[in-house]
């Protein structure tokens, strides 16, 4: 296979996997937004947390919520876990990076507020340390994750949303996370402004 065809084939997967996500996935997204709105209309907020590419996906997820998605309205309370270098490397150094969003998930977080935890592999200590804070807290939690779902997926409360992208290959799990954030954005606009 030339590289042209590698990359063709590529595109195909991708596009394929959309389509078999698509039946799996919109059910717990839309669940996932009518919970962050809940939060939010109560006065709460929504914090996000990840490692590598998945802080920058729950950081664009926040960056979203506080300016716009694609229509103009007011700010909505979110917060990145990821984006305080100064935080999370205090706490890596103080204590253990298996902390870094779990001690912030303690100090931000209160009952009513819902954390978005991202990890491909559903197996990133460090989330899996936030969502056990979170549930301590009384925080609802919407794990996007990947493969089986991973210690995340077995974690998880029943009032708990769990998004897992049937997938094995981490680039095509990823490129389904930011589709389900961006499905997550339009539909919290949804729901607060009508269509």
């Amino acid at each position: 296979m030339d590289l042209t065809e590698h990359i063709h084939q590529s595109f195909s997967d991708s596009a394929q996997l959309v389509m078999e996500a698509a039946e799996s996935l919109t059910e717990p997204i839309a669940r996932a937004a009518e919970d962050m709105v809940a939060a939010l209309l109560d006065d709460g907020k929504v914090l996000a947390c990840g490692n590598g590419g998945s802080a920058a996906d729950a950081h664009l997820f926040a960056s979203t919520m506080i300016n716009r998605f694609e229509r103009e309205r007011p700010g909505l309370a979110a917060i990145s876990l990821t984006s305080a270098t100064a935080t999370l490397t205090s706490i890596a150094n103080d204590y253990d990076y298996g902390q870094v969003f779990a001690r912030q998930v303690s100090a931000l977080g209160g009952p009513g507020d819902v954390l978005l935890a991202i990890s491909t592999s559903g197996n990133s200590r460090n989330v899996l340390e936030a969502v056990r804070v979170a549930h301590e807290k009384e925080i609802s939690v919407v794990a996007l994750t990947g493969r089986d779902g991973g210690d995340l997926a077995e974690i998880l409360h029943e009032d708990d949303v769990l998004i897992c992208v049937p997938a094995e290959s981490i680039a095509r799990i990823r490129e389904i996370h930011l589709l389900a954030i961006h499905c997550l954005c339009d539909s919290i606009d949804n729901l607060l402004l009508g269509t």
